[in-house]
């Protein structure tokens, strides 16, 4: 059997024991196989083993990949959970099924702008997620939270449906208070959708209320060095 696959079979039961362990419903969770930097053929076993869905940093890398993988594939979900760049707006609404990293006022008037267009094209549209810097980093893309609910509240008022909150906690300190803070927020404006834990810390995530959480390394593998791992 395929490593990836048996991964894939491991971090699977854990999450259902983790979300057992706190009295929620197994399916209470979704798992999202980070496949960024994976080719073509190192994601189509876990296809085959029945993941379907997926997330993807960078548009550009998703468009050369994915397309062919959804056609042999169909129900793939496919989540942007990488920054998004205001010029990849168009691309992105017509290829991803979520986008996750909803942070700043020009994304927003983009999304407005292509959201109407992508339905009348397709029948559908992505999808939103807001990213929440809860650590507060200079560094990392993100709402702080004390904007938040500011931003929250602006994107409703330009007419723009959320469905959640996302967030990547600072490496170097415990991730339990950043989940418990993401949740708060959500819960202040009824968000249902919480994307948060990842290979480390996904436990703690999904003690804390995650819905969705993004698991690269554990399935796929150690990535090449100077890649932030899923």
């Amino acid at each position: 059997m395929d490593d990836a696959v048996e991964r894939l079979a491991a971090v699977t039961s854990d999450i259902a024991t983790a979300a057992t362990d706190c009295a929620r419903s197994a399916d209470a969770v979704t798992l999202v196989a980070v496949s960024k930097t994976m080719e073509a053929e190192v994601i189509r076993p876990v296809l085959v083993a029945g993941q379907r869905v997926f997330g993807e940093n960078r548009v550009q890398e998703a468009k050369g990949k994915w397309p062919g993988l959804k056609a042999d594939f169909p129900g793939v979900e496919l989540h942007l959970i990488g920054p998004l760049q205001s010029n990849k707006v168009k691309e992105a609404v017509g290829l991803f099924d979520v986008i996750e990293t909803v942070d700043r006022e020009s994304l927003v008037a983009e999304l407005l702008k292509e959201l109407p267009k992508e339905m009348a094209r397709s029948g559908r549209i992505p999808k939103l997620l807001i990213q929440i810097n809860t650590g507060d980093e200079p560094q990392k893309a993100g709402v702080s939270p004390k904007d938040a609910d500011g931003f929250i509240e602006s994107c409703r008022a330009r007419g723009l449906v959320l469905d959640g909150l996302m967030c990547i906690p600072p490496a170097d300190e415990p991730p339990s208070p950043h989940f418990a803070l993401l949740a708060k927020i959500a819960a202040r404006h009824g968000l249902k959708v919480l994307s948060m834990g990842m290979s480390a810390d996904y436990r703690e995530a999904i003690q804390l209320g995650a819905t969705h959480v993004r698991v690269g390394s554990a399935i796929f593998g150690a990535r090449p060095p100077g890649r932030e791992h899923g």
